[in-house]
């Protein structure tokens, strides 16, 4: 089987792709995916097809039926077939494909056609130079198996079969590479974009990242080459796992600019974003849910387990920059407090499980609107606290002999080295092993909606959690700040009469007095409001009340807005016992 690409009218944003079978079954039918690994949301790529049509081996054509929106037969097809159609590209994500004169990438999943039946044979793959001559320089990057062509140039390729295709993106463009080695494996940075980064320090903070987390999980690293690819823009974030790349999108003032150059807020989420990348390599792409191997990517696949594939792997991400030496103490500090925030900010912690929030993924994470603060808990970040109480129950009552990192090292083991999925409670198992009991009373909290209770852990490793109060939408948490003493609880945005209500936290003063998502607020005690509304509210005292206005479509509306104490649902750790973190922080 030989797929071809080519960027035939990036002005237009469309990819050409054709592909020809040998040996093709009777009747061949051709599907593609509904959804990619690592993002739980059905995307429908079948949508950007365009102009799909087939030949036999003599080049006549061939009559296609369409079975469902994503699924084609070909009648008559036994024998030598090709198909070729178009694929318009204009999603600038990491998810599926993008294509102009600056850049072009994309996911196999979004793209390539998989002819049912013939998966596991091998894949070859020919990426052409794009068609306008001005872009004849572009470069070209993926972690693909070569066959042919240059480093960096476009090429042929090879894939061992249909998961292999899908499971390594491309990038091309006007590229910066820079190019290290970790543990003897070599690694590329690639960045397209204009941006200013000095890739001297990209190196020397990713090596130490990728090397401590291969001899983490212990040598030879799962993969023999491992690239980084990031489409720099003024505002962007995001990043998704493959089994031997990753596809990330960063703001250009997020990566550094000198080798002293401070590691800013911007910056160390840049670290912990590939940090948290590179750390799927083991877990989720190799130790799996059982519910994902092999994976069904026509419909939707549920499992309760994304609380350990994203919450373990969002714990060890910030943590493993710190354990690296990338972070100081501090640093790490602040960075799990604003984790920590985004939870206890959220009433939708007492609405939803952690195995509620993993299973219900496709239609609530990922599709989240106005009231997902109120309604929902992620499994990133609440996934991320089990996996900190997990930590340091380990550390505590082994007195450090284990801790998470040996749950890891012992799921690699069992699971990801012999390619079987986990089940339910396969977790569990190994944490009871080490600890030597029953941890029935810890892992009832996946189906609670219940706090954690971190506060005592982690005073037992010196590190004290104070709740404060929050001040305002720029303090994420972390350092000590004065918080507001009275509350509004709706995010806000700029509007040309006063702000737009984002969103509005349930059981607040903004809730009771009427605001609705989507509303226009314009005015309190008749005098104009901006976004400034909530920093001049500490001036007034609680149980003051205030008549607001506001529009909803094109109906004025007004409320009464009672003014109550600010709620302590911002998070900051401070150390308490330096001589008692060793057991938790080295």
């Amino acid at each position: 089987m030989h797929y071809h690409i080519h960027a035939i009218d990036p002005k237009a944003h469309l990819f050409e792709v054709s592909v020809s079978i040998e040996h093709a079954q009777a009747q061949q039918v051709f599907t593609l995916p509904a959804w990619l690994p690592g993002s739980y949301m059905i995307r429908d790529f079948a949508k950007n097809i365009i102009n799909l049509k087939a030949y036999d081996q003599q080049k006549q054509p061939l009559t296609i039926n369409q079975i469902d929106k994503q699924t084609w037969q070909i009648n008559n097809a036994a024998g030598v077939v090709s198909l070729s159609y178009q694929v318009y590209a204009w999603d600038l994500s990491v998810r599926t494909a993008h294509l102009d004169t600056n850049h072009g990438f994309f996911n196999g999943s979004s793209v390539f056609l998989a002819a049912k039946g013939l998966e596991s044979q091998p894949h070859q793959l020919t990426v052409a130079k794009p068609a306008l001559a001005e872009l004849h320089d572009w470069k070209l990057a993926s972690s693909m198996a070569r066959t042919q062509g240059e480093q960096f140039g476009f090429g042929e390729f090879s894939a061992e079969n249909y998961d292999d295709l899908i499971d390594h993106p491309f990038e091309m463009g006007d590229l910066t590479i820079a190019t290290f080695e970790a543990c003897s494996v070599p690694h590329d940075i690639v960045l397209s974009g204009k941006h200013r980064a000095y890739m001297p320090r990209l190196i020397k903070d990713l090596t130490a990242i990728c090397e401590y987390q291969i001899k983490f999980f212990g040598t030879p690293a799962p993969f023999e080459r491992y690239v980084f690819m990031t489409t720099v823009l003024d505002k962007g974030f995001g990043g998704l796992e493959h089994k031997a790349s990753t596809a990330l999108m960063c703001s250009r003032n997020d990566l550094p600019t000198s080798m002293d150059a401070e590691v800013t807020k911007g910056y160390r989420t840049y670290l912990s974003l590939c940090s948290h990348e590179y750390f799927h390599s083991w877990n989720v792409k190799r130790i799996k849910p059982a519910e994902f191997t092999p994976f069904d990517l026509s419909q939707e696949s549920y499992t309760k387990q994304l609380w350990a594939y994203e919450g373990i792997t969002s714990y060890f991400d910030d943590f493993i920059t710190y354990r690296s030496g990338r972070v100081s103490q501090k640093q790490y500090l602040d960075m799990l407090s604003e984790l920590m925030t985004r939870v206890y900010r959220g009433q939708g912690r007492f609405i939803q499980t952690l195995n509620d929030s993993s299973f219900n993924t496709w239609t609530t994470f990922y599709q989240q609107k106005e009231n997902a603060a109120n309604a929902i808990v992620s499994y990133y970040t609440k996934g991320a606290m089990f996996a900190l109480m997990l930590d340091l129950t380990l550390r505590i009552e082994t007195q450090g002999k284990y801790s998470l990192d040996d749950v890891m090292t012992e799921l690699w083991q069992q699971y990801g080295l012999t390619g079987i999925g986990t089940e339910v409670d396969s977790h569990q198992r190994i944490v009871e092993s080490l600890l030597g009991r029953n941890c029935d009373e810890l892992f009832a909290y996946l189906n609670s909606t219940d706090d954690l209770p971190l506060a005592p852990l982690l005073e037992k490793v010196g590190v004290k959690l104070n709740l404060r109060t929050s001040q305002g939408a720029e303090d994420t948490g972390g350092s000590h700040h004065q918080g507001y003493k009275v509350a509004f609880g709706a995010k806000v945005a700029p509007a040309p009469l006063g702000v737009k209500v984002l969103a509005v936290a349930h059981d607040s003063p903004a809730h009771q007095a009427g605001l609705s998502a989507g509303d226009i607020f314009i005015a309190a005690d008749n005098l104009q409001v901006d976004s400034s509304f909530e920093k001049q509210l500490q001036n007034l005292e609680i149980g003051t009340e205030l008549n607001l206005h506001w529009f909803r479509r094109d109906e004025l509306m007004q409320g009464k807005l009672v003014l109550t104490e600010s709620p302590k649902d911002t998070v900051s750790l401070s150390i308490i016992d330096a001589d008692k973190t060793t057991l938790w922080l080295g």
